[in-house]
């Protein structure tokens, strides 16, 4: 029987990718991969074989795929791409994002068709080389969108009405000891700017439309569909909203995009919400303005240099950090767990992909 190769590089714990294991299909009868129950995924037995990213890494799958470790392998990973035949075979990479799908890593594949990202970005993957070598791409979809919106709009609460600061008041005594707390600021009738309205936007939108606020946006382009106010500059966006969201995917063009114009445009009074791709702020700017009250406050999930945060930020009030988790809910988990199974099982069926990524 002839057999069916996917590549997956995925980190369980996290659904992150770290080009450490491969996945590819095989025949029905595999053996079984161990798999924890969700949020990390569950039990998989073998067959259509995937390709692990870390020995701790479980990928989620059914009977028909089995799941080849290079980690187990001596040979550093590039290497071990290049040398075993099994990875040479694999038609499917399974990614969260951890690890880039470079140009070079497609070129030690030279079977694959097809990347199956779980990231909510595709700033880890080579499109272009994707798109010349005509290897399809599958996303997470609208898996996410709810749970980031939800986080969004909660950092933005947070920061206005200092829920995280106002706890720790509590919880120090400072209650007893200094009495009240200051004040702070209701959503609702709130200008708020997203940036980048694409799913997750929209279901931002959506929400904060709910809490009485007046929503504009920038994006790639002006969305026929909507009637928010639409600014085709980031800094005009900024000077005429009290917050701006960020949401939007990283790319060239979107690097260092909010900078210390935009920043400033936003002002003293005004609040940034970054859930899209730390390096989208221009992080050293916004932390000194941040510092200097040029800024009024900001409720980060995402980071330029991630895990570290600027020590600065740690002794801010007027900041609420989170550490890069608005994805990761045990329903989304297991919500995606399904996805990616029902991609890999149409592509190895030729039939066509549920979350495919479109050549916009």
């Amino acid at each position: 029987m002839a057999q069916n190769y996917s590549l997956s590089l995925f980190d369980p714990t996290l659904l992150s990718i770290t080009l450490s294991d491969f996945a590819w299909p095989l025949t029905r009868e595999t053996t079984a991969v161990p798999r924890p129950a969700p949020p990390p995924p569950r039990r998989a037995s073998s067959s259509p074989g995937t390709l692990l990213t870390s020995p701790s890494s479980t990928v989620p799958s059914p009977n028909d795929f089995r799941f080849l470790r290079p980690w187990e392998s001596p040979l550093p990973v590039g290497d071990f791409l290049s040398s075993s035949a099994d990875a040479r075979s694999a038609e499917a990479i399974l990614t969260s994002g951890l690890d880039a799908v470079t140009a070079d890593v497609l070129r030690r594949l030279p079977s694959l068709r097809l990347v199956v990202t779980t990231g909510a970005g595709l700033d880890h993957i080579d499109l272009a080389e994707c798109r010349r070598r005509g290897i399809a791409i599958a996303c997470a979809g609208d898996t996410y969108s709810e749970e980031v919106a939800d986080l969004a709009v909660g950092l933005l609460i947070d920061v206005l009405r200092k829920v995280s600061v106002s706890d720790r008041h509590v919880r120090r005594g400072l209650w007893i000891s200094e009495g009240e707390f200051a004040l702070g600021s209701k959503l609702g009738g709130k200008r708020v700017g997203i940036v980048g309205l694409g799913r997750i936007g929209l279901e931002i939108a959506k929400r904060l439309e709910a809490f009485g606020c007046a929503v504009s946006y920038n994006s790639r382009k002006k969305k026929p569909s909507v009637s928010y106010s639409f600014y085709s500059n980031v800094c005009e966006l900024a000077a005429n909203c009290d917050a701006l969201v960020i949401c939007c995917g990283l790319t060239e063009q979107t690097h260092h995009m909010i900078n210390r114009e935009a920043l400033l445009a936003l002002g003293k009074e005004g609040v940034i919400v970054n859930i899209g791709r730390g390096p989208i702020i221009d992080e050293k700017e916004m932390v000194q303005l941040l510092v200097q009250g040029e800024l009024g406050g900001a409720g980060l999930d995402v980071f330029e240099n991630e895990p570290n945060v600027p020590k600065e930020l740690l002794a801010l009030d007027n900041v609420v950090l989170s550490p890069h988790s608005a994805v990761f809910t045990p329903e989304t988990l297991s919500d995606l767990c399904d996805l990616v199974i029902r991609n890999l099982e149409a592509f190895f069926s030729n039939k066509p992909l549920l979350s495919p990524v479109s050549d916009e």
